[in-house]
């Protein structure tokens, strides 16, 4: 097994035990992230019954990343986010790292998104 598989395979093991706990409603729907090499990704889903209520992408065309760093891009990431939860009347939600460790690029899309309103 190559260092790659194992990772995944940890990833993917504590990504079910985070699931397992978190829950996202209506009322309070969970902020999922996904960050590639490239690029990161967010969006708030209802558990219940299963729907997106808003997503987000760093590849949008509307996001500015010219030099900027990854870590400035996800902060930036979490502030549009805030913008759109807030739209769709949304106001507090669980925070799903999916995985990944609070840190770097994670934090600051966390950060971001506490700085644009977002309660959790």
């Amino acid at each position: 097994m190559n260092a790659t598989s194992k990772k995944s395979l940890r990833r993917s093991r504590i990504r079910m035990g985070i699931r397992r706990t978190i829950k996202g409603t209506q009322a309070r729907p969970r902020l999922s992230v996904f960050r590639s090499n490239k690029e990161i990704y967010g969006q708030l889903v209802n558990d219940e019954n299963g729907s997106t209520i808003v997503a987000i992408s760093s590849l949008a065309k509307d996001v500015e990343k010219k030099g900027k760093t990854k870590i400035e891009v996800a902060k930036i990431m979490g502030i549009k986010i805030a913008e759109k939860a807030k739209k769709a009347k949304v106001d507090s939600v669980v925070f799903d790292r999916n995985g990944y460790l609070y840190h770097g690029r994670i934090k600051a899309f966390a950060e971001g998104a506490r700085e644009g309103g977002l309660q959790f």
